[in-house]
């Protein structure tokens, strides 16, 4: 393929191109059917010469969003993505930081965090840093919020030291920091926390947090912790496997459950492809299952995990096999397919299934497709397929389908490109707002893959994006997914960083970060009406700030009034002291 005419110079932000006569490269064209493509491919965006981060002084080093708590060294994960901090994020006229070496550019032979998109259809791409976004076959179809509000009970009032409940073998005790001293009126307290386990001194994954109406369940390392989300005494016995944990599904089934994944053993050889159901409220062990390796170069040396409605897909390096969830039963595999050939190289589930394939490696007709499958047979819904350069790297949402591509371009550069999608695979949109995101992908630990983007929130006609933080507080942008222009943006109210969680109750729920001198807070933006502005949730106390900074990455969530917040990496440094998982309330 040639370069796109009339490209404007790089470096700058430029309106959206107008595409030559017969298609071609330019703005969106309206995608035909399924069974033919457009000849037209996405238009690159215009970036900025990638910038290199500072170089950190120990991998779990505390700082602000971008080089703290979510600002971590890039870890190599499964299908190539960086596993644990929050990588370098692409930007709209700035690089995506391109992963570290060995697991940033995808092929066939080897596995890859971002989803690949490619279809049936013409590319979708940056038209002057425009992208598309979906809404359903004609917009009216059911949506679905992305977040509901809860039912649980408030939280406990009651003052005094928080107690780490320990794991119920005797191992806990009174806090003896007092993680609530010189907490001040209306701020929240520590309700209960949990020590870091044992880990080795290289460090260990501590993946995955799922909170239900009962128990809140942590993974790490080689067990698995579950606490009364109340008082925090343990609600079921540690569950410890043979050896560490290497994937989870970090979402959870309808009856709250969740699959563990552990290695077959301790050795470089080892693979991790020992899969175990568990019940999250009663800690009862459900099936297990071993992953089959696929054909040559695919291997389950690493795997990814995802959940769409009963159907459990683990993704390989180069193909998927689906599993019913409620009894571990094989419905199906996705493997390579078509001419070029396709690998499939990443998954993503939810309210659907979307698979993201790596076509034609090496060769002139190199290229990422886009896919939904029937979650129960493994059919294809629509493919739809980008142009060669592109690679589909992160899924914001599967309903609305909302993905994240880039392109690299003269070796020092990155474009992106974020498009939604309507339900049958068409093109709806394409952000066209000209803004340095940093959406936070990669940093909840072990296999976020395609669905690694925890800074990010979408409902059913918005995209949520948090800005970089430079000199001043950064901003959350609200981006209609209907043509992807900006709606509002709304300062984050302390100079540290806001990132948006999730969408509840008409409200966008977002987690504002500690300083040095005053714990993170949880804040809500109004939706409706025309005024945004931040209403405070929670005030963490003082005494936590350095916990909440320590985190070399975290997982976060609030939940009936209670904020969630544990480490996804452990740092195996025994005289730290280290926090696992802190739940705070009022």
């Amino acid at each position: 393929m040639t370069q796109p005419p009339n490209q404007p110079p790089h470096g700058g932000f430029g309106a959206p191109q107008e595409p030559p006569p017969g298609g071609g490269f330019g703005a969106p064209q309206t995608p035909p059917p399924p069974q033919g493509p457009p000849a037209g491919a996405p238009q690159p965006g215009y970036g900025y010469p990638q910038q290199q981060p500072p170089q950190q002084p120990g991998p779990y080093t505390a700082g602000p969003y971008n080089s703290g708590p979510y600002g971590q060294p890039q870890q190599p994960g499964p299908y190539g993505q960086p596993g644990f901090g929050y990588p370098q994020q692409p930007q709209y006229p700035g690089a995506p930081g391109a992963p570290p070496g060995g697991s940033g550019s995808r092929n066939p032979f080897r596995g890859k965090p971002a989803l690949v998109i490619g279809a049936a259809v013409a590319v979708l791409l940056v038209i002057g840093g425009t992208v598309w976004a979906v809404t359903g076959d004609d917009g009216k179809q059911d949506k679905k919020p992305v977040a509901k509000q809860t039912d649980d009970p408030e939280p406990d009032s009651s003052g005094g030291a928080p107690v780490n409940p320990g794991d119920g073998s005797g191992d806990g005790g009174e806090d003896p920091e007092d993680l609530n001293a010189g907490r001040k009126a209306g701020e929240s307290k520590v309700l209960w926390y949990k020590e870091a386990p044992d880990a080795p001194g290289s460090g260990a994954d501590a993946p995955g947090m799922w909170i239900t109406d009962r128990t809140a369940v942590k993974a790490a390392y080689k067990e698995l912790f579950a606490y009364n989300v109340g008082d925090g005494k343990p609600a079921w016995e540690t569950i410890a496997f043979p050896e560490k944990i290497c994937a989870v599904t970090h979402e959870k089934t309808s009856d709250d459950k969740a699959v563990i994944a552990y290695m077959s053993g301790s050795s470089d050889r080892a693979k991790c492809n020992q899969l175990q159901l568990v019940d999250l409220d009663t800690g009862e062990k459900g099936w297990t299952q071993e992953v089959a390796d696929g054909a040559l170069f695919d291997s389950a040396l690493s795997i990814e995990m995802s959940l769409t409605g009963n159907t459990l897909m683990v993704g390989r390096s180069q193909s998927g096999t689906a599993y019913d969830v409620r009894s571990g039963k094989k419905l199906f595999d996705s493997a390579k397919y078509g001419d070029a050939p396709c690998f499939p190289s990443a998954f993503a589930g939810g309210e659907r299934l979307i698979q993201v394939a790596s076509c034609g490696a090496g060769g002139d007709n190199e290229h990422d497709e886009v896919r939904e499958l029937d979650p129960t047979t493994g059919k294809v819904k629509w493919t739809y397929v980008y142009e060669k350069g592109w690679r589909i790297e992160w899924a914001y949402s599967v309903d609305p389908l909302v993905l994240h591509a880039t392109k690299e371009e003269d070796g020092d550069k990155k474009l992106w490109n974020i498009a939604a999608f309507t339900a049958d695979g068409k093109v709806r949109s394409q952000v066209s707002v000209d803004e340095d995101f940093a959406p936070g992908c990669g940093w909840a630990g072990l296999g976020g893959g395609l669905q690694g983007c925890e800074g990010a929130a979408v409902d059913e006609d918005t995209l949520y994006l948090p800005t970089e933080a430079t000199t001043s507080a950064n901003e959350i942008v609200a981006i209609s997914l209907a043509d992807g222009k900006e709606k509002w943006r709304e300062k984050s109210p302390v100079g540290e960083s806001m990132v948006p969680m999730k969408v509840e109750g008409g409200n966008l729920i977002a987690y504002v970060e500690p300083a040095y001198d005053s714990g993170g807070r949880v804040v809500s933006l109004p939706l409706g009406g025309s005024s945004h502005k931040p209403v405070k949730l929670m005030q963490n106390p003082q005494g936590v700030a350095a916990v909440e900074n320590s985190f070399y990455s975290k997982a976060i969530d609030w939940v009936g009034g209670r904020f969630y917040i544990s480490t996804t990496r452990l740092t195996g440094n025994d005289e730290s002291k280290e926090k696992l998982m802190l739940a705070y309330g009022k």
